[in-house]
């Protein structure tokens, strides 16, 4: 078991911005990746495949992180709080929802000691 971070932050774009706010989202990958403790950061986009036909938002970052304080620092970057004041909380911005949720790989209870 770990201390990993495992992130999964969806959006769901308005109406035609699709192409533009994962574009968007692309750019804050180079910036994201050079962070202590950021492990992996990819946003991906939703395909259609007759073996997955499960119902999702089409675009998601799948984050992997060496800890939450690690996670917890990248929120709290200026960069990210100014793309969620910009694209998903302002009336004009590219996002009509958004889902951030973290995980762990540890089960519940697990009494592994502090390292």
């Amino acid at each position: 078991m770990s201390s990993k971070v495992y992130c999964l932050a969806q959006f769901l774009p308005k109406a035609g911005k699709e192409t533009e706010l994962f574009k968007v989202l692309q750019s804050l990958e180079t910036n994201t990746l050079r962070e202590d403790g950021c492990l992996q950061y990819r946003v991906t986009r939703h395909i259609a495949n007759p073996f997955a036909e499960g119902s999702s938002f089409p675009i998601v970052f799948n984050e992997i992180w060496a800890n939450m304080a690690a996670f917890e620092a990248h929120c709290q970057r200026q960069e990210i709080v100014d793309f969620f004041n910009r694209y998903c909380l302002a009336e004009d911005g590219l996002a009509a929802d958004w889902n951030v949720c973290v995980y762990t790989d540890e089960p519940e209870q697990y009494d592994a000691p502090d390292l």
